[in-house]
């Protein structure tokens, strides 16, 4: 073929080419101004619900910080640090009694699956330093374990007066400090209870082990209809709802107190559930078709959707997904309250080399919380005089009875992460709201600052769980992040 016939048969290919990208496009973009000729409106509006009601935009509610800053500031500086500092055994190894009767009514529904079993420590794989008598409050401080002569009497004179007070006394005084610790407590402690055992969270993941029915129902069902507060206005839905609707909190018909007590508790349902959607039990087989001891563990979708998407939640999914930003940001202004103590704090396992790397991780963690731009106000709650003591009365029981709850759950993988979750909480709100934190005080002639107390101290137990709860907040916002690009 001669050179000159060839280049235009190429130039007729490729106006050819041209011709049908634009009339495709014409096509196209009648399509998308026109009543439906080419494609299904209601396939697409389908799709753009399916795609936006985790897509969350905008403030979060009684927050001064929107959503893509939390996004941004937990998935790149927070959740890495988070997620390495949790495999460190101070923060592994946690002690809790699952077999505590439920206090409310007599359940015996255990789940039947073989993935509700919750795998106990063995005594050889404690840290040395986690080992000994759980009822004394200072066993975990550095300086009393690491004594030479534990008959060594430090104060001749102390010692003298205390052999005239009799070990009764002795019971007496311990218990007269365990009930006025026990006023600043917003849920249950039972470490130190005879039956409590060391669990391993690492071998024990949250996700979902198939425990469902009545008896979960009606965990949920107490927590919301029974323990939260009924506000005469709102009418009761079902166990998964938060309660009251979001437009009666959006007109500012439910108190800030009322509304941070049921964002916290939606906010913590929410992050439960996405966990079990991430962790969820695709199979019992392997890819080859035998039984796996471990299962088969991914993502489910369908399940997400189903307790999140509009249609499924009546248009209430998205804002319990705000939720979880609610409660992410309370227990962040936790850890930012308390960073001055939590940095003086050993984190003593008796593993020296671990336990100064946890320090170190630690403090790095706590400045970048510090420098989080925009803090939820605690100051704004339970300052009304007389009322709003009464107001935190209330609110603490309320939180102490649903940490109550958690003896109840028949799952005890669920019960031990419920229990963990649940206690972290309550331990971010002890340290918001039981004063002991704050660093200034009103003297009446204006605010000054205030000298930590030496006395001032969180059980090991209640710091475990305080960060444990908040990487669980945080690794839901991460793993949101994750269903939303599946969506894309």
């Amino acid at each position: 073929m001669a050179p000159w016939r060839r280049l235009s048969v190429d130039r007729e290919a490729r106006l050819q080419v041209q011709w049908i990208v634009i009339c495709f496009g014409v096509l196209l973009s009648f399509a998308n101004n026109s009543s439906g000729y080419f494609y299904s409106d209601s396939s697409a509006e389908a799709s753009n619900d399916r795609f936006c009601f985790c897509q969350l935009q905008g403030t979060i509610d009684d927050c001064s910080c929107s959503v893509d800053t939390v996004d941004y500031y937990n998935n790149v500086k927070i959740y890495p640090r988070l997620k390495s500092l949790l495999l460190k055994d101070f923060f592994r190894y946690y002690k809790v009694h699952l077999n505590k009767e439920c206090p409310f009514w007599v359940d015996d529904s255990k789940c039947a699956m073989r993935f509700c079993h919750v795998e106990h420590c063995e005594e050889k794989d404690i840290p040395p330093g986690l080992k000994g008598d759980a009822s004394s409050y200072h066993k975990y401080i550095k300086e009393v374990q690491t004594l030479t002569n534990c008959n060594e009497d430090l104060d001749v004179e102390l010692g003298y007066l205390n052999t005239s007070i009799s070990d009764k006394a002795h019971k007496e005084f311990q218990r007269w400090a365990d009930y006025d610790e026990a006023q600043d407590n917003f849920c249950i402690l039972d470490d130190h209870e005879p039956g409590s055992e060391y669990v391993d969270l690492l071998l024990n993941p949250e996700r979902y082990t198939g425990y469902r029915g009545e008896s979960a129902r009606r965990i949920w069902s107490s927590i919301y209809l029974e323990n939260c507060f009924q506000a005469h206005s709102v009418k009761k839905k079902n166990a998964y709802s938060a309660m009251i609707p979001y437009q009666d909190m959006a007109r500012n018909e439910v108190c800030l107190e009322h509304r941070v007590f049921y964002r916290m508790i939606s906010g913590l349902h929410s992050s439960i559930n996405i966990h079990l959607c991430a962790n969820y039990l695709l199979s019992e087989k392997s890819s080859l078709g035998f039984v796996s001891p471990a299962g088969v563990w991914g993502p489910n979708m369908e399940e997400f959707e189903r307790r999140f998407s509009p249609h499924m939640t009546d248009n209430e999914g998205s804002h319990w997904l705000r939720n979880l930003y609610f409660a992410y940001l309370v227990e962040m202004r936790a850890l930012a309250k308390a960073a001055p103590y939590l940095r003086n704090e050993e984190y003593f396992t008796g593993l020296e080399r671990d336990d100064r790397e946890v320090k170190t991780a630690v403090k790095d963690l706590l400045t970048v919380i510090e420098g989080f731009p925009a803090h939820f106000n605690e100051t704004a709650m339970f300052s009304g005089g007389t009322s709003a003591i009464k107001l935190k009365h209330e609110f603490r029981e309320k939180f102490m009875n649903i940490s109550k709850i958690m003896d109840c759950v028949g799952c005890d993988k669920c019960r031990l992460w419920g229990k963990l979750q649940v206690q972290g909480m309550g331990t971010a709100l002890k340290i918001l709201f039981s004063g002991k934190f704050d660093d200034k005080i009103d003297t009446g002639f204006g605010t000054k600052l205030k000298q930590q107390s030496p006395a001032l101290r969180l059980k090991r137990g209640e710091i475990v769980a305080l960060f444990n709860a908040f990487g669980r907040l945080s690794t839901s916002i991460h793993e949101l992040e994750e269903f939303r690009q599946r969506m894309r």
